[in-house]
């Protein structure tokens, strides 16, 4: 596929990485050309130094025949009007574009293909959010993500000592929990990946990712740590677009406060929301900490746009007495290396965005995509066409299909029904079916799994 990507920034850097891997012809776009030079020397990709929203810069990107354009430059307005451009004099089929101000996306008709075309519009800050509010509403979790419409979630936590599960093999889970559905997706002890079996046994500090119907999430977790209680009072670092979703999203149901430096900010912020405690100050301030009774936080959020002010602030929270801190870090190198330790949670705000642009670049019908592990792994949920002649799943079991290499089937999604994926289970022509690619190289092999073929036409 030929794609060109507009802005080299950590999104467009992380996006040209990604698909590179995958062997499509990768063009990016940015005014930076120190930026691009960087990039060129590192990935095997075209560079075009310019605005991206220039039609002589996307005829030179090669816009004429791409089959895609991908506009996450940090400016709306350039992404919107190179869509435009696209669409107009270059008919490129698949335009996507970041988007972050709520300004643009909360207009209704904007983006359509009689105003601005837009086929797909990404907003970071939004997916964050979401994020973020699902490991608040999860307790204990390092990562939960959602499939299906919500129907099904993919955890992942980390084994600690004195677990039930720690120690017995996963035969052992099913036993121990004869009414609740599982499957555990994948294992990673020590940073390196194990395909889960019936006697594989888990041990202290594996991270584990688990799937299960929603509803069963919070039984599974408690077998592999104790159960953490509710987050009730938070404190969120940073007023900005994700600090205002947040607390706008969390309110009504918990005690939120949110410090910001700008008092012009922090007047914006009083105004909107309705029970938010909006304090004016620095996060990284010993004194504002304490004053606000940081001992009884439940969780700290650093969320601001400084990686610095991040670290540091969640640094001293934890040290003051906050019982869990959760850290935006723009360096996805660096979220390993701090995770864990006085931060409990890091989260890449590219790696989590990455995923919303993945699901528009996969073959087949491919409706979520989620990237996992500073993007060397993947979750997939797929759709099944066709019938058993057309189709190298539709009317298999499990057992029967021919995965790749590194890849198990978690859970198929039939209508509002959950099925766990064991090996007696039918792939039936609809069905959304949920995989956990652990080898990126594996993609196309599990995109060429999903496609019909020539019969079923």
């Amino acid at each position: 596929m030929k794609i060109i990507i507009l802005g080299a920034g950590q999104v467009g850097g992380t996006l040209a990485e990604n698909l590179v891997m995958e062997d499509n012809d990768i063009t990016v776009v940015d005014t930076d050309a120190n930026r691009l030079r960087e990039l060129h020397t590192k990935l095997d990709i075209r560079t075009v130094t310019g605005a991206g929203s220039y039609p002589m810069v996307l005829r030179q990107a090669g816009c004429e025949d791409a089959d895609m354009l991908i506009a996450v430059t940090n400016a709306d307005e350039i992404n919107m009007i190179a869509c435009q451009v696209a669409h107009t004099l270059f008919r490129t089929p698949t335009k996507i574009a970041r988007v972050r101000s709520t300004a643009y996306m909360t207009r209704k008709g904007l983006f359509a293909h009689d105003a601005i075309p837009v086929d797909v519009l990404i907003s970071p800050e939004q997916v964050v959010t979401d994020h973020v509010r699902r490991l608040i509403e999860h307790p204990g979790a390092l990562q939960v993500l959602e499939f299906a419409g919500g129907l099904v979630q993919l955890v992942a936590v980390k084994a600690i000592y004195g677990g039930p599960l720690v120690g017995q093999d996963l035969a052992f889970l099913r036993r121990h929990m004869p009414n609740v559905d599982t499957r555990v997706a994948a294992i990673y002890r020590r940073d390196r990946p194990i395909i889960p079996r019936g006697d594989t046994v888990i041990e202290a500090d594996d991270e584990v990712f688990f799937i299960a119907a929603r509803r069963d999430i919070r039984s599974v977790m408690s077998e592999l740590k104790r159960v953490e209680g509710h987050h009730h009072r938070i404190v969120i670092a940073g007023g900005g677009n994700i600090g205002e979703r947040l607390a706008e999203y969390l309110e009504h149901s918990h005690q939120v406060k949110i410090i910001e430096h700008s008092l012009e900010r922090c007047t914006q912020l009083s105004e909107r929301l309705d029970r938010t405690v909006v304090l004016h100050g620095s996060a990284t301030s010993k004194r504002m900490l304490e004053e606000e009774n940081i001992e009884d936080c439940d969780i700290f959020c650093a969320l601001t746009n400084d990686e610095e002010v991040n670290i540091m602030s969640s640094l001293l929270a934890k040290r003051l007495g906050a019982k869990k801190v959760l850290t935006l870090i723009n360096n996805s190198a660096y979220v390993d290396l701090v995770q864990g330790g006085d931060i409990d949670i890091a989260i890449s705000p590219q790696q989590v965005t990455i995923g919303s642009l993945l699901t528009h670049v996969r073959r087949g019908d491919i409706v979520n995509v989620h990237s996992l592990r500073r993007g060397a792994a993947e979750a997939i949920e797929a759709i099944a066409h066709g019938d058993k002649h057309s189709s190298k799943v539709v009317g298999r079991m499990i057992s029967e299909i021919d995965l790749p290499e590194g890849t198990t089937i978690g859970a198929v999604v039939r209508g509002k029904k959950v099925l766990i994926a064991h090996g007696d289970v039918e792939i039936q022509s609809g069905d959304h079916v949920i995989l956990f690619v652990i080898d990126k190289r594996r993609i196309r092999d599990v995109e060429r799994l999903f496609q019909v073929g020539l019969t079923f036409f």
